[in-house]
């Protein structure tokens, strides 16, 4: 018998994973708050749910991609929630980034109902989720990490199992330290460059490739040169995680300090309305500071 997929949440990252399910060949529903947003997908051959219940009634495989952690205990525990109509052994797939806490929660929730669940999230902004390249860090039971394998290959390259329910979303907070601090250096450096008199072009080709290359620098770096602020991930986005991070952190005992400047430069960003920008924008805040700016005409 044919699996039944379901997908809840079809924004900016969500767009893209369902459609490579579909292209993998999955029997593929979907539901989404603004209904418009899945037209596209009905063309494609996918069915569509009247509301999160309804596509849990149907599917057998859930996941989900959704903004926050309230947003998820919405679809998932809320009225018309999937919680309501779970199938026995259905197993649910949560592509958001949340708090590790409330996903455990949740997690224990489905399980009273004896059904599964993964917290799962994404990195590889809006490209990797429409190539299918994404990094997934996978928190849960090792055999459903197995069952949700082939749904996950079909989203992402890098998949790995990381520790129980909450596990993946912990890695997910590592990781975007790690992508906001390094945005901070590309930001800081391509302003020196600028102020240098530097063609940002062949400065950008001399360092991407040495100890100084990331991700960031190469996929960010040429969009900054261009002033090309469509977000991969939007500011406010990045906002919501790095709220989770210093919490994480907090609760931890650790210090976060490259993690905070960065919160609070981000939210002067947002006080001038700059919040639905993409999180590379960050070198806006450090354009103000110094009255350089990066890139344009070169």
């Amino acid at each position: 018998m044919t699996t039944k997929i379901g997908f809840i949440g079809l924004g900016i990252m969500g767009r893209g994973m369902a459609h490579n399910l579909l292209k993998a060949g999955f029997d593929l529903t979907v539901w989404n708050r603004t209904l418009s947003k899945t037209d596209e997908f009905v063309e494609t051959g996918a069915g569509v749910a009247e509301s999160p219940s309804d596509l849990a009634s149907r599917c057998d495989i859930i996941l989900i991609c959704v903004s926050d952690t309230p947003d998820v205990q919405q679809v998932i525990l809320g009225e018309d929630g999937v919680i309501e109509s779970i199938k026995p052994g259905a197993l649910v797939i949560d592509h958001s980034t949340i708090s590790p806490q409330v996903t455990q929660q949740i997690a224990a929730r489905l399980a009273e109902k004896d059904a599964h669940m993964l917290d799962a999230p994404i990195s590889g902004g809006s490209e990797g989720a429409a190539n299918g390249t994404l990094s997934i860090m996978v928190g849960g039971e090792a055999d459903q990490f197995e069952r949700a394998m082939p749904y996950l290959q079909a989203e992402g390259k890098t998949i790995t199992h990381v520790g129980d329910h909450g596990a993946g979303q912990l890695v997910k907070l590592v990781n975007q330290i790690l992508v906001v601090v390094t945005q901070l250096g590309v930001s800081e450096a391509l302003l020196l460059a600028q102020a240098g008199g530097l063609d940002l072009g062949k400065t950008l080709d001399a360092v991407k490739g040495g100890a100084a290359g990331s991700w960031m620098l190469s996929n960010r770096g040429p969009q900054m040169l261009q002033r090309d602020w469509r977000p991969g991930f939007t500011i406010d986005l990045q906002q919501k995680d790095l709220r989770l991070v210093l919490e994480a952190a907090d609760e931890l005992g650790i210090p976060a300090l490259g993690t905070s400047l960065v919160f609070n430069l981000y939210r002067t960003l947002q006080a001038r309305g700059l919040g639905s920008e993409g999180n590379h924008a960050l070198v806006k805040a450090l354009e103000h500071i110094s009255g350089i700016e990066v890139g344009g005409d070169k």
